[in-house]
């Protein structure tokens, strides 16, 4: 599927300094799209490159999704605005031989903030920013199915990503009668930093599949787990 590039839509990126968040800007720039990509304040990104290359295509905005008063505070920049995707991206992991029972109470909270909690406050803040018939996505991971979790591996990162899923899950029953789209994207294990340089996939081949996925579900109300093929993630 190719997007109308004659008739762009607009997405909120939240989390695009780099990786897939850089990768999907990029992508959603290229098929026509009109993109506001998040950064944290800070340092100069691989974004800002893209913005400069791309400038009547590409806008930076600044939020760190662990500070709720930096939610607001974007909230209220883009209040005039209209958004036909919203899509969290922003994500973090830990060690991944860390074990619930032995991880440090601090570190547990900051994975756990920043996958989960962090991401429910974008939407709930941000959700009338996007159209009626607009799309809400967040990326997930398939580490958070509990169906599928028969390693017992990266457990402080699976549980993250489970519970993202069920507080998502949870949005979605409360909001039953929304005609927005909902997806939690199960991207596959990309090689980013957070993924590492041993995965199998790169961007480069995974976010046109993202991309697809994702556009492909706009105008159809109702929660979605899916991989980057489209297939429903067993929760």
């Amino acid at each position: 599927m190719t997007q109308d590039t004659s008739n762009p839509g607009t997405i909120l990126l939240i989390g695009a300094s780099r990786g897939l968040g850089l990768g999907l800007a990029g992508e959603f720039a290229k098929r026509g799209w009109h993109v506001v990509g998040t950064v944290r304040a800070g340092a100069r990104t691989e974004l800002h490159d893209l913005a400069e290359a791309h400038p009547d295509r590409i806008e930076i905005e600044t939020v760190d999704i662990a500070q709720p008063q930096q939610i607001a505070m974007l909230r209220d920049r883009l209040a005039n605005r209209v958004f036909d995707l919203l899509f969290v991206n922003a994500g973090t992991a830990n060690m991944k031989d860390e074990i619930a029972g032995e991880i440090a109470t601090e570190e547990y909270a900051r994975v756990l903030v920043t996958n989960a909690l962090g991401p429910m406050r974008v939407i709930e803040a941000c959700r009338n920013l996007v159209a009626a018939d607009g799309l809400i996505g967040v990326m997930s991971s398939g580490q958070g199915s509990i169906t599928n979790n028969t390693n017992g591996l990266h457990e402080v990162y699976r549980s993250s990503k489970a519970a993202l899923n069920q507080l998502v899950r949870s949005y979605a029953a409360r909001h039953a009668e929304d005609r927005r789209a909902l997806v939690l994207m199960a991207p596959g294990w990309i090689r980013t930093r957070l993924g590492g340089p041993k995965a199998p996939f790169g961007v480069d081949d995974s976010v046109p599949l993202i991309v697809d996925v994702l556009l492909g579900r706009q105008g159809k109300p109702g929660l979605a787990f899916l991989d980057r093929d489209g297939n429903t993630v067993p929760w």
